[in-house]
């Protein structure tokens, strides 16, 4: 019944194809945080195998939240700016980007004042040019 309905119902296809898209796009995400050790788990033992996935797993989350907070103060913007936005196009959006992650080097954080209270960082410009420190 199930491969019936996936032929004959567009809506159904195009449904779970969305839900394998974000699957794999999860699956791209947690591939480039893992770049260490040629992206291989190497632990011998299911703990440390455990260990390991789990500190992954928390990372991939973490840029999840961290993207879906900058999307929803994005899309706030956006309706304070009296600017509409159509309820297909949010649907469409997906915490799973990485364009903007740089995960190799080293990293120095300088944490401000009002971050340290629990605001966001200032959205970005998209007119104005890009400056990478």
């Amino acid at each position: 019944l199930h491969l019936l309905a996936f032929i004959d119902d567009t809506h159904y296809r195009r449904r779970i194809l969305t839900k394998l898209n974000r699957g794999e796009g999860r699956q791209r995400l947690a591939r480039k945080c893992f770049h260490g050790q040629r992206g291989e788990r190497r632990q011998r033992y299911g703990e440390g195998q455990e260990d390991q996935l789990g500190a992954l797993g928390l990372v991939v989350n973490v840029l999840v939240l961290w993207n879906t907070r900058y999307m929803d103060a994005a899309l706030n913007y956006l309706h304070s700016q009296g600017l509409e936005t159509k309820l297909e196009d949010v649907a469409r959006l997906s915490p799973l980007t990485d364009k903007h992650f740089n995960v190799l080097g080293r990293h120095h954080f300088t944490v401000t004042e009002p971050i340290l209270r629990g605001k966001l960082r200032p959205l970005r410009n998209p007119d104005a040019p890009e400056k990478f420190l």
